[in-house]
């Protein structure tokens, strides 16, 4: 039964924000790995505070990859200046592990696991509303962070939608708090973000007399970044999936090359819960896939569609089956993951963009 009316919240973060400048580093030197090799395994991620940076982790490439440069790179790029003291401790991954992974012409799992994929048809690309409007205000204050002096690097948002019915009604509250310079008052502080963050990014029509707009809630936020607090990659997964209204798995996305199904086989569900939604078999979809590690074929599916299904169980089954295939270099092939394409995923989402494959919607098989 569908409930009349509830509030549901979701956050984002810029790309200067200290987990998110993680993401950033591990996604850029996996994209520089598979440049040179396409089969490059990687799993090298790192931690930042203040102006050091650790970069940590295994890898099995042909590659030739300066981890320092890499990541001062993506520094100087998301925008900070500063001189940073890296170090770098990246050993070759277990032979188990590869052995496990790479079986004669057969890519099987690069580790256990439970992956989620989600869409609803609360926005155009699918996306859940509220973590969609996050990202949104998040990118946009992001690049105006980059233009302005008076604005610091970091920052976060969040939004509070009001349901009527399963259906967006309403945006209820938006909060916007961005690291800034002491010269600027909250006064020219609020008016800057209202009228060129909010303002630019939300539909009007979502809009109205009840509205809270919070701007810096906490009052002064002059320290931020790695100086305000400490970064690790992976530590953002409900920002880069879906807000919390999809599960999420049990592994981070950012700094894992594909042969890893926390990545991968989040990505496929996305991609088949997307085309399911699509294609008019429900309303809301969320698909659950497992692996065990070294095994090409997942040892379970599950589909849930909150009871908006629009077709029986068995006509959902069957068109999954006649139209996806979860094995892992499947995967890997239909969606085109040895690319270096991660950098688009590290900040603002790694779902509801236009121009990656598991975004696209696939010519059904059956029942059009």
């Amino acid at each position: 039964m569908a409930r009349n009316r509830f509030f549901f919240t979701s956050e984002a973060v810029t790309a200067g924000h200290p987990d998110k400048i993680c993401d950033a580093i591990s996604d850029a030197i996996l994209d520089e790995a598979l440049k040179e090799d396409k089969d490059s395994k990687m799993a090298v991620e790192c931690t930042i505070k203040d102006n050091f940076l650790f970069i940590y982790g295994e890898e099995n490439t042909k590659a030739c990859l300066d981890y320092e440069a890499i990541a001062v790179e993506v520094l100087k790029r998301i925008g900070y200046k500063e001189d940073f003291d890296i170090l770098v401790k990246v050993g070759k991954q277990s032979n188990e592990i590869f052995n496990a992974v790479n079986q004669n012409e057969m890519i099987g799992a690069g580790d256990q696991g439970i992956m989620f994929g989600y869409a609803c048809k609360d926005t155009e690309n699918y996306m859940p509303a509220p973590i969609e409007y996050a990202n949104l205000l998040a990118k946009k204050l992001g690049d105006l962070q980059k233009e302005n002096d008076l604005l610091g690097l970091d920052g976060k948002t969040q939004v509070t939608v009001e349901y009527a019915n399963e259906k967006v009604d309403r945006i209820d509250t938006i909060i916007v708090s961005t690291q800034h310079r002491k010269e600027i008052s909250q006064e020219q502080l609020e008016d800057l973000i209202v009228s060129k963050v909010i303002m630019e990014t939300i539909p009007k029509n979502l809009l109205d007399e009840r509205t809270k707009l919070l701007i810096n809630p906490s009052g002064s936020f002059i320290v931020g970044g790695p100086y305000g607090d400490s970064g690790t990659t992976g530590r953002k997964i409900a920002c880069d999936t879906y807000g919390g209204m999809g599960r999420i798995g049990g592994g981070c996305l950012s700094s894992k090359d594909p042969s890893k199904v926390d990545r991968s086989g989040a990505y496929y569900c996305r991609y088949v819960a997307k085309n399911i939604v699509a294609h008019g078999l429900a309303d809301r979809c969320e698909v659950q896939v497992s692996y065990a590690i070294g095994k090409e074929d997942p040892i379970s599916i599950y589909i849930e569609t909150f009871g908006t299904a629009k077709a029986s169980e068995e006509e959902m089954h069957e068109y999954v089956n006649e139209n996806f295939d979860f094995r892992v270099s499947n995967i890997i092939d239909e969606l085109d993951l040895k690319k270096p394409i991660y950098h688009l995923t590290s900040n603002y989402g790694h779902f509801g963009k236009s121009g990656l494959n598991w975004e696209k919607l696939k010519r059904r098989k059956k029942y059009e």
